[in-house]
């Protein structure tokens, strides 16, 4: 199946005259009116016009990258509310057209001639489009059955689709300077705070406009190339008999996953990568009261709670921050943990513990915000503990392993953990394990759901204690939804 064709490259600074005297010009293929090459007025190989049409784009292009993240974080004070897509896109053009009088009278100033009106007009919508579009990896990210895009390079693209089948597809960029280049632009307009993306930081990771995740990597590969990878999430709202539908889980896992919510019991969501773990925490949370005020903190912005305020009408959402260009400025997700508990929420939701925020988050859940919940990558619910322990070793508390599986014990009420079906492509709940004590260096655990060869998680009667049992039924939790030693899943 023939994706999208190749691209001319992006003209980053330094590049942009010799890409332009190729003739080399593009605009994105979705939503764009404007031909691929200029009209034949302009096509007539004057090569004045090609350059000069160059230095428009370059400073077009930079102009936009320095002031579309500064005017946005100043008009969000301003209005209270975040920028909207459609407000970014109104604030862009103003700020083009603003350059390209600027740039008009630089050129004149120069004794340089202009670029026609019909050209100038042509370049910034391909300016707008560069940064509101996705360039090359638009058609990718249109096509709904493809899951994860991992570029090694610009020209070496591999894609999974959500039936497991794997293919290698056209490149995403016409040049490493260019793919650079693109990546440069989706961090300047990722959010309010820009992220950068160069030998000084030589990774990010953000959001794209349509909830993807993206990271990316520079000079760090064989050959230095910048590499990337983007997981999109197909359910960017979810809900538990949603999940039941999609074969995640059965209808004994659903009620009983429905009472831990509903009785305020703090959960951690395991897996491997691509195993479903947000897709799970969404679905989890649509069970919270409408109105409980909750705290999301995250690396980059991924949950997106706050998308319906039908179902979450009371959410704040904080994202980490990288340091600025002088080494400063870092935000960390144990920072931000900290202060969101002094924003009275009722529930603290940690989309990825990755590091010293276990131990304010562990803090959070003991001291009165139960019923909260965090994701974390192991490769099974026994190995949890072990990885939290080797987090909570890199805070600045240097707990003991002792402290530490006190502290887990007191906070992690279930781990909950998702696989992959033996078919390979369905994730399921593949185990529930239930946090009993800690006995020294060691936490306590009983496996409430155990996975069988297919790797679903089936009952095991009898292993969770009484006083959870009535505190469950206490949350209208039927005991008999235990009673099924080979569970309720569909045969």
């Amino acid at each position: 199946m023939h994706l999208h064709s190749r691209r001319p490259p992006l003209e980053g600074p330094g590049r942009a005259d010799a890409a332009t005297a190729n003739g080399r010009m593009w605009a994105s293929e979705q939503n764009d009116p404007c031909p691929a090459s200029p009209p034949d007025e302009f096509s007539d190989g004057d090569d004045d016009l090609t350059v000069a049409a160059g230095r428009l784009r370059r400073h077009l292009r930079d102009t936009l990258a320095a002031e579309l993240p500064r005017q946005v974080a100043a008009q969000q004070p301003r209005t209270g509310a975040p920028v909207t897509r459609e407000a970014r896109r109104e604030l862009a053009r103003s700020i083009l057209d603003t350059a390209v009088r600027v740039h008009n009278e630089n050129e004149l100033t120069a004794n340089r001639s202009l670029v026609p009106s019909g050209l100038e007009q042509q370049v910034v919508v391909e300016v707008l489009n560069e940064l509101f579009g996705l360039a090359g990896l638009q058609p990718l990210l249109d096509n709904p059955t493809i899951e994860t895009i991992n570029a090694n390079r610009w020209d070496r693209v591999f894609v999974q689709h959500t039936d497991g089948r794997r293919e290698q597809v056209a490149p995403i960029a016409g040049s490493n300077e260019e793919l650079t280049d693109l990546v440069r632009l989706l961090a300047a307009r990722a959010s309010s705070q820009e992220r950068r993306f160069d030998q000084g930081s030589p990774a990010v990771n953000l959001q794209l406009p349509g909830g993807e995740r993206l990271f990316a990597v520079m000079g760090l590969t064989a050959g230095g190339v910048t590499a990337l990878s983007i997981r999109r999430h197909g359910y960017l709202t979810a809900t538990l008999p949603q999940l039941r539908e999609r074969g995640t889980i059965d209808a004994g896992l659903g009620e009983f996953l429905r009472a831990l919510v509903r009785a305020r019991k703090n959960i951690l969501i395991t897996g491997g990568t691509g195993a479903g773990k947000t897709t799970l925490l969404r679905a989890l949370a649509s069970e919270m009261a409408p109105l409980e005020r909750i705290i999301t903190i995250e690396d980059a912005f991924e949950l997106g709670l706050q998308r319906d305020p039908n179902i979450h009408a009371d959410v704040t959402a904080l994202q980490a921050r990288e340091p600025n260009v002088e080494g400063e400025g870092t935000i960390s997700q144990a920072d931000l943990v900290r202060w969101g508990l002094r924003m009275s929420p009722d529930r603290v939701i940690v989309g990825e513990i990755r590091g010293p925020e276990v131990i304010p988050m562990c803090n959070a859940m003991s001291q009165g915000n139960d019923g909260s919940m965090a994701t974390l990558h192991a490769s099974s619910s026994r190995i949890a503990f072990t990885r939290l322990a080797s987090y909570a070793a890199q805070g600045i508390e240097r707990l003991s392993l002792e402290a530490t599986a006190l502290l887990v014990a007191s906070a992690v009420h279930f781990v909950v953990h998702l696989a992959h079906a033996t078919d390979r492509t369905t994730r399921v709940v593949s185990s529930i394990r239930e946090v009993v004590d800690a006995d020294g260096p060691q936490v306590v655990s009983n496996e409430i759901y155990r996975p069988c060869p297919d790797h679903r998680a089936r009952p095991v009667p009898g292993a969770l204690r009484t006083d959870t049992l009535d505190d469950l039924v206490d949350a209208g939790f039927d005991p008999a939804a235990l009673e099924h030693p080979d569970g309720w899943w569909p045969q």
